[in-house]
């Protein structure tokens, strides 16, 4: 699976939160479906809309990813 980037540094790890501030780490595909990264981690109850990279400070929508390393 391809997987996009952060535009800013480049890594392909985000994490998305829910409304208690708990996190999940997720990957993103080409076709801008969110995955988590280990298996049997359920995405309910968190907000898909805004990723925060791993690697910096940025965050945004899945639309901003990049497919450049």
């Amino acid at each position: 699976m391809k997987k996009l980037n952060c535009p800013q540094c480049k890594i392909n790890r985000f994490r998305v939160k829910n409304d208690r501030d708990e996190y999940v780490v997720v990957t993103v595909s080409a076709d801008y479906e969110i995955f988590p990264l280990h298996p049997g981690v359920s995405l309910e109850g968190y907000n898909l809309d805004v990723l925060y990279c791993l690697g910096c400070s940025w965050k945004g929508s899945a639309k901003s990813l990049t497919t450049k390393h």
